[in-house]
């Protein structure tokens, strides 16, 4: 049944000596209609697919309507098309694109069992609720919540996606580490104050490989920086080394992960390396000096920032196992001096010190900007479920929308405008398309808006898309 202000007019500022009128009557119209490019995406990498694979159904198979399938597609897609509230889905209940994306056999929603039901082809919140916070022994036996999410293969199945992404075997891969706050208003579990972001929060670890996330896990936030990244990079390397036994791996990591467990590891194997920074101390600075003191005299000479490095050896009076090649930076800058140090298992004869830490050290901070993509962006900071086990799947549902959109600007932007656009932006021009939708007994017909300012770009990420073969 429509409600009155379907049809109620509405009236705007005159345009001159035209009245501006308004109604909602336009039909099925949706502004989501560009999401249909992420489903080109999904056919040809059954990224979501093999995520709902990761999860165990204790539900009646006769009293199901919405597959784990489907509330997989409906969250993910929902995610990656600015939706990050499950409240959002009891008004997307009506949109035809997100019956669609769901991969629904009717995406109007008229085949319902229920009369209330028909017209709203996915699942409304309460449904995806149950879905988030099924406790992790759940079985056939439970009341409500029956569908288990495996985060074991979950985790495995990031890094498939990773490894898939390259035709060949690289030479060489580099795995970003590092930590981000995840703030908390309410009383979560595992919520503590952390002292340097000055607030309660969740402390996320995340591992990346240039653009590629290969790792993000949920921790409290009175553990150390480093806390599990041993266990996370044994799992990934194992899982390289596998598909790659030639691969040399990088680990590049801030002060906050150099720890003396991490560098055994990666020196007790074989084509793995790591540059770590190195917290500052005294004998540190010591070491220095005379570099700091050259700096100084550029500075005064120029009036710019100078910097001067230095390779020498080092280790520590007691936490180090043994003596490590470190390169100090000596800056100084207007504000006085600014010196700072990494540690590396890299020879000097194939990076010099400028080179190691300018080129190849600082390039660590482009990771940051793809954490903030997923956080801002993407949403991966709504942990606002009373456990960490649900606020863990919201993040890898959060992840996995990066993934997947991360499969879009790879697969089908590169080389275009859009090649190094961050996800809000290639949503807002790319997803975030008006269309007219029909649904007829053999096809969905979508009327895509003919103001829309990137028509030849939109047809030319498909023909891209559409040259990949969906697997059979």
């Amino acid at each position: 049944m429509k409600t009155q202000c379907t049809t109620e007019q509405m009236e705007f500022h005159h345009l001159g000596r035209r009245a501006v009128i308004g109604r909602f009557d336009g039909g099925k119209i949706s502004s989501d209609a560009g999401g249909v490019l992420l489903r080109e995406v999904e056919k040809r990498t059954q990224i979501l697919k093999r995520l709902a694979g990761c999860f165990r159904d204790y539900r009646n198979e006769d009293r199901i309507e919405h597959s784990v399938g489907s509330l997989i597609r409906q969250r993910v897609y929902g995610m990656a098309l600015g939706y990050e509230d499950l409240n959002d889905h009891d008004s997307l209940r009506h949109d035809v694109v997100m019956g669609l994306l769901s991969e629904k056999h009717d995406p109007s929603g008229r085949d319902r069992v229920r009369e209330q039901d028909q017209g709203k082809a996915i699942a409304g919140k309460s449904t995806l609720n149950r879905l988030e916070l099924t406790p992790e022994d759940a079985n056939e036996k439970s009341r409500y919540k029956k569908i288990v999410a495996e985060g074991e293969k979950i985790d495995e199945l990031m890094v498939a996606v990773f490894i898939e992404s390259y035709q060949s075997a690289p030479s060489e891969v580099v795995l970003d580490v590092d930590a981000t706050d995840d703030p908390l208003y309410g009383n979560q579990e595992g919520r503590y104050f952390h002292g340097y972001y000055a607030e309660y929060c969740y402390l996320p670890l995340y591992i990346f490989s240039g653009e590629h996330l290969l790792c993000a896990r949920l921790r409290q936030a009175n553990e150390d920086p480093a806390s599990g990244v041993l266990q996370e990079l044994a799992r990934i390397v194992t899982k390289l080394k596998s598909a790659w036994p030639g691969v040399r791996i990088i680990v590049r990591g801030d002060s906050g992960f150099c720890r003396e467990e991490i560098m055994s590891y990666c020196e007790g194997l074989g084509q793995l390396d790591y540059v770590f920074g190195l917290a500052k101390n005294s004998r540190l600075i010591e070491q220095i000096g005379a570099e700091m003191g050259q700096a100084q005299e550029i500075y005064q000479s120029t009036q710019k920032p100078a910097r001067v490095f230095k390779d020498f050896r080092y280790r520590t009076r007691k936490s180090w196992s043994c003596e490590r090649r470190v390169v100090g930076k000596a800056e100084y800058l207007a504000k006085g001096e600014n010196p700072r140090f990494i540690v590396t298992s890299i020879a000097s004869e194939e990076k010099d010190a400028r080179e190691l830490y300018e080129d190849f050290y600082c390039a660590r901070g482009e990771m940051e900007n793809r954490i903030k993509e997923q956080q801002l962006g993407l949403f991966a900071d709504r942990t606002s479920t009373s456990w960490m086990r649900s606020n863990q799947l919201r993040l890898y549902f959060s992840s996995f929308a990066y993934i997947l959109v991360h499969a879009l600007r790879r697969l089908g932007l590169e080389g275009t405008e859009l090649a190094k656009a961050q996800c809000d932006t290639i949503r807002l021009k790319l997803l975030k398309i008006g269309a007219q939708i029909r649904v007829s007994v053999r096809k969905v017909w979508m009327s895509f808006s003919e103001s829309y300012p990137y028509l030849n770009l939109f047809q030319q990420v498909l023909a891209r898309l559409q040259q990949i073969a969906a697997p059979g």
